[in-house]
């Protein structure tokens, strides 16, 4: 009787793990978020025993995207895959997702006006959304208090203007005998997101066709003030050595800069706010965190919401769709985005989560938080604002990132390189709009 039991229960799990729908996410989340997004995954499939979720991380935005594109051709594609905000109008054209509004429209269960305001205008394209808000970041000037107060500076002041900035840092150098630096005024990753950011900072577009809001861009219009007062500010503080440069995107290496207190200001994502605690904490500093500083007189605009969103890709039988439907809403709901929240620093993407933060005092006691969060609601909400859709946008960030790396290495001037940036981008543009055109 025991053996029929035993080949009984044998059979019933065979069964179960028969009926089980399987899913794969893949995502571009590293380091210590690899644990954290895995571990989410298994507390779904713990409220979920018909669905089993294969998740995989399958390297930087930009290697996601193309191994996406990569599986698509070869018929082999994931389920629900983690694009970057600037991947939007690229999946779009591509046609190779199911726009979740289709879902959301579906299902009664789903409320979308429970999302901050500022998420729904980045992601809502064309009238619809076509992938679901999950992390979501800007950045935000950290600072190390201990070393404002050891150059005789207000560590409860941060620089507000691009004036300040360049007094603080001069103030924060410190150089040997020898004249070499031994500590530097601030670093951020030599990366487009950053001129991206300080552009809407000044309420500036970055392309034509309001940001390609209303309609495709057809050229770039970042050569102008606001564009210049960026790429001056950069020019400024390198040429005086009171900025350190990082490598092309090198993130990791700017975060070391910061922690090792060789830099005394670092302008990172939000992403980054548990691991500077963290990295402060280590390192015996105090840290501090503030808004972008911006030209004094400057049109005052927001940031620009950063980060990623969950696609569900097609060729996928009926189940699996919505299997894929079920854990993308799981992982948008405000349980999971405060964990998210908590243990990285994107900041929630709905506004119930955020009130349960604030309720629970979650703010009060974790005050670097909460920066990010009303930087973002404090930012106008305009065009320029919620960020541009551009089909070609990786290539622009590329031109943008060698146009930086050209003035620096003194091949041209911030203004030359600027007007190169912008020709070179609206060539991009155009070569990419004759595609689906």
């Amino acid at each position: 009787m025991r053996k029929f039991l035993i080949i009984v229960l044998i059979l019933l799990m065979s069964i179960f793990a028969l009926s089980k729908v399987k899913i794969q996410f893949w995502h571009a989340m590293g380091g210590w978020r690899i644990d954290l997004l895995k571990n989410m995954a298994e507390e779904f499939m713990k409220q979920n025993p018909d669905i089993e979720v294969e998740v995989q991380y399958t390297g930087s935005y930009r290697d996601t995207l193309n191994k996406l594109i990569a599986a698509v051709k070869a018929g082999t594609p994931p389920h629900v895959v983690q694009i970057y905000d600037i991947g939007t109008q690229v999946m779009i054209d591509g046609d190779i997702a199911v726009p979740v509004q289709e879902l959301m429209n579906k299902d009664p269960t789903f409320d979308i006006g429970k999302f901050l305001r500022p998420v729904l205008n980045y992601y809502k394209v064309n009238g619809k959304f076509y992938s679901m808000p999950f992390n979501s970041s800007n950045p935000i000037l950290y600072y190390n208090k201990t070393l404002f107060k050891k150059a005789g500076l207000d560590p409860n002041k941060p620089p507000r203007t691009f004036e300040e900035l360049i007094e603080y840092c001069r103030k924060l150098t410190v150089k040997d005998e020898n004249g070499n630096i031994v500590q530097a005024g601030i670093t951020w990753p030599l990366h487009s997101w950053f001129f991206e950011q300080f552009m809407a900072v000044q309420n500036a577009p970055l392309v034509d066709n309001n940001n390609g809001r209303t309609g495709r861009p057809t050229k770039a219009v970042f050569n102008n003030e606001a564009g210049r007062r960026f790429f001056r500010l950069w020019y400024t503080l390198s040429k005086e050595g009171i900025m350190i440069n990082t490598k092309k995107e090198d993130w990791t290496g700017a975060r070391q800069l910061f922690a090792s207190q060789k830099v005394a200001m670092l302008i990172s994502s939000t992403s980054d706010v548990a691991l500077a605690m963290k990295l402060a904490k280590e390192n015996g500093f105090e840290l501090g965190t503030a808004f972008l500083p911006r030209p004094k007189g400057a049109e005052s605009g927001g940031v620009v919401i950063g980060g990623g969103s969950l696609w569900i890709i097609k060729g996928h039988p009926k189940d699996e769709i919505e299997a894929a439907w079920r854990f993308v809403k799981w992982m948008a709901e405000p349980k999971q985005q405060i964990r998210w929240h908590e243990g990285t620093g994107y900041f929630p993407v709905r506004k119930d989560a955020v009130e349960q933060l604030l309720t629970s005092g979650y703010y009060a006691k974790y005050p670097h938080h909460l920066t990010a969060l009303l930087q973002l609601l404090l930012s106008e909400q305009n065009y320029n604002t919620n960020g541009a859709i551009i089909g070609a946008f990786p290539e622009v960030r590329e031109i943008i990132e060698t146009a930086v790396e050209r003035m620096l290495n003194e091949e041209m001037t911030p203004e030359e390189a600027l007007k190169w940036a912008e020709k070179e981008a609206t060539k991009a543009i155009r070569e990419y709009n004759e595609l689906y055109q």
